[in-house]
């Protein structure tokens, strides 16, 4: 649901994702060595058992390190602090309930992969309480730094004429390769689905309301065993702090309407399908629920009359009865593009253009043979939003060849990387001053370095 660029070329290391993130030893833990200060910053020191642990990480994860590891990573994990250190003072928080998810969901891809608790606990050395807690650390550690940089560029405005000074100044060889880029119209049928099957999803959910009414079961086990929204369910249903804007209105219309965490809600259908929610907490104007959602499914022969029907309008428009324009706002029932003429919008970019990579499979390989102005034939495919088979048809309006970016064609592209130098300034500026502005000690053993930043050493 939510989407973020990253805008500053000083690496800071990685807080690891993958299943290394823990692996590496911490030496004065094990060996009851004292410990060896690197680097201080502030009142913050940075261990040489720190700097080998990340080194061991960036080694299992094949990170590309430029340059002396123990010139590189200590600085990296000092611009880290400096970050951190401005989080304090911003009073920067993060969700707690948004990292518990989180740490949940990694804790259980773990055991699943690596075959229980036990084996988990063994495979890193330590207890899973231990792998959890430093887990928590790691993600809120990453979020409050990304929330500070956001707030230090949130100000940052680009006009046309910085955007065509940027180009200019840009060495040929920085101007970027656009690669074969399309652009796609579309329209889309749900096919009928039967009264029995939406009578079938009702009363299943009627049945899982009724057993946590009684106390046979929690809410959050049958989300976990049956929910059709599988990023919720891993969590027993929940879906954390949101506001109304986040929710869809039939969905917030009642969940927002909920005032005791044990009872469960009357059915709601939205977009996605058939939900029961039930309450965790509110906090202002967010609310923390839990829900379970069922889709009704559609049969083969559903499909077909809809592939049919939707055959039969495209041989209209080819023989040029009405346009597909004019066809998408009758009969396309497709939210998101029924009232712009069909044409799809790039989430990545938020322009109408794509490379093949980002459209839905099903659709990229129908355009792929497509010249501009033809209409496809009636095809079947995964709504990506709703995760529900829909009948579909494209127009290809455009297929643009690859290219050196120009202001003419790409002048999104430009202002994008524009606005990345500019965040960019403003991040590495504020960093120049809290470096000179910042108690730095550096011990003799690890001052003979080529920094990427000046100022660590006076």
């Amino acid at each position: 649901m939510i989407k973020r660029k990253q805008y500053i070329t000083v690496k800071l290391h990685k807080l690891i994702i993958g299943i290394f993130a823990l692996i590496a030893p911490v030496v004065c833990g094990q060996n009851n060595i004292v410990e060896e200060v690197a680097w201080t910053i502030g009142d913050q020191p940075i261990y040489k058992s720190e700097i080998e642990e990340y080194y061991q990480q960036m080694l299992y994860e094949r990170t590309p390190i430029k340059g002396d590891p123990y010139c590189v990573i200590p600085e990296n994990l000092a611009i880290e602090k400096l970050f951190l250190h401005q989080a304090d003072i911003d009073t920067v928080e993060v969700q707690e309930s948004m990292v518990s998810q989180q740490v949940d969901s990694w804790i259980n891809y773990l055991v699943t992969n690596i075959g229980s608790k036990e084996k988990v606990e063994e495979y890193f050395r330590k207890s899973v309480p231990e792998i959890r807690e430093l887990r928590a650390e790691q993600l809120r550690n990453q979020s409050r730094i990304d929330q500070v940089k956001r707030n230090m560029v949130k100000d940052v405005k680009i006009t046309p004429s910085d955007v065509q000074r940027y180009y200019r100044q840009l060495p040929e060889d920085s101007v970027p390769l656009i690669p074969l880029q399309v652009e796609v119209q579309i329209m889309t049928i749900n096919p009928v689905i039967p009264r029995e099957e939406i009578d079938d999803v009702k009363a299943r959910l009627r049945e899982y309301s009724d057993r946590v009414v009684n106390g046979e079961t929690s809410f959050s086990t049958l989300a976990t065993l049956y929910s059709e929204d599988l990023g919720s369910a891993s969590h027993g249903g929940e879906i954390g702090f949101l506001g109304r804007g986040h929710l869809e209105p039939e969905y917030a219309a009642v969940a927002f309407n909920l005032n005791d965490p044990k009872k469960v809600s009357k059915i709601v259908e939205t977009q996605y399908g058939y939900h029961i929610i039930q309450l965790i907490e509110k906090r202002g104007d967010r609310i923390n629920t839990r829900h379970i959602l069922l889709r009704p499914k559609v049969s083969q022969e559903d499909l077909n009359v809809a592939t049919a029907r939707l055959d039969s309008a495209v041989a209209e428009m080819r023989e040029g009865k009405f346009t597909f324009e004019e066809a998408t706002a009758i009969i396309s029932q497709d939210k998101d593009t029924r009232f712009s003429r069909g044409i799809m919008t790039n989430n990545e970019t938020g322009s109408t253009r794509f490379e093949m990579s980002q459209l839905p499979q099903e659709i990229a390989k129908v355009v792929d043979k497509m010249e501009p102005g033809e209409i496809s034939d009636a095809f079947v495919m995964m709504d990506p939003k709703r995760n529900r088979e829909v009948v579909a048809t494209v127009k290809l309006t455009q297929r643009i060849p690859a290219h050196q970016a120009n202001l003419a064609d790409d002048f999104q592209t430009l202002k994008e990387m524009c606005e990345n130098a500019a965040r960019e300034k403003v991040i590495k500026t504020w960093l120049a001053k809290k470096i000179k502005d910042t108690y730095v000690k550096i011990e003799e053993n690890w001052a003979d370095c080529t920094f990427e930043n000046e100022g660590w050493i006076r």
